[in-house]
């Protein structure tokens, strides 16, 4: 089923744009980080969006039909944290599959004691160490009226991605060469500490909640704070926030 989806999406994809008119203005208006971003910078997202969705096949489940609306909101997204990195960044899986709502996964892990254990949670993405990206489109499509501080499915599971091109997901992607391991490592394990202690004392809270599951959720929650609503981030823990910066080449509370 998913390479007959595979194939009616690369069948259906015109040879010009993918990305209609009315969909991008909607994204600009709809998206805090697209709306910061100035023309130019608009135009090169648009047109790393566009080879998302050349290079990616949209693959639907659930009863749900992948058109090209549907891929242009994911890969327009998608496209945000790899702006100024690329989509190479992105190698090494092939499809993202959109459930039409929140759907049930099987988990499997084992305690401190070695016993096995298998749980099942409704999520609304999930991202697979060398395999597709799993997006429910509901939460998807609430991203279009969002605003900042709301939570960013899309963001979420592909800084899992980018996370996991080191190996696995623990919160330490590869670093660029003007990065100090060291510091990284330092900065977000006091943050993570400091984030469970604001839980504690209910303090304010820079990013979500969720963040403090593990190591690869605090990167991907504080990813979707820095791209969303940077501003309380960098407030709150300002070298959590240059690490990002660094690490996506990109500063968003500066603009606008």
């Amino acid at each position: 089923m998913i390479r007959a989806l595979s194939r009616w999406w690369h069948g259906r994809r015109p040879p010009g744009t993918l990305i209609d008119f009315e969909t991008w203005n909607t994204v600009c208006t709809a998206l805090p980080p697209v709306a910061r971003y100035d023309a130019a910078t608009r135009t090169r997202l648009h047109l790393l969006a566009e080879q998302f969705l050349r290079e990616k096949a949209i693959d639907g489940a659930g009863g749900i039909e992948p058109d090209l609306r549907l891929g242009a909101w994911i890969a327009i997204q998608a496209a945000i944290p790899i702006l100024n990195l690329g989509l190479d960044w992105y190698d090494g899986w092939y499809s993202v599959i959109v459930y039409p709502d929140d759907f049930r996964a099987l988990h499997t892990y084992t305690d401190e004691a070695g016993v096995v254990h298998q749980t099942t949670r409704v999520l609304a993405g999930e991202a697979w160490h060398g395999g597709p990206v799993i997006l429910s489109w509901a939460a998807v499509a609430r991203e279009g009226s969002a605003e900042p501080g709301d939570d960013n499915v899309v963001i979420h599971e592909f800084a899992h991605k980018l996370d996991m091109r080191n190996g696995s997901a623990n919160g330490f992607p590869p670093l660029h060469g003007d990065m100090d391991r060291e510091r990284w490592s330092r900065v977000f394990a006091h943050a993570f500490t400091d984030l469970k202690d604001r839980m504690r004392y209910r303090e304010m809270l820079p990013v979500d909640r969720y963040a403090a599951q593990s190591p690869a959720e605090f990167f991907a929650v504080a990813s979707e704070a820095f791209f969303m609503d940077p501003r309380p981030l960098k407030a709150i823990w300002p070298a959590v926030y240059a690490e990002l910066a660094l690490f996506y080449r990109q500063d968003p509370a500066r603009t606008p």
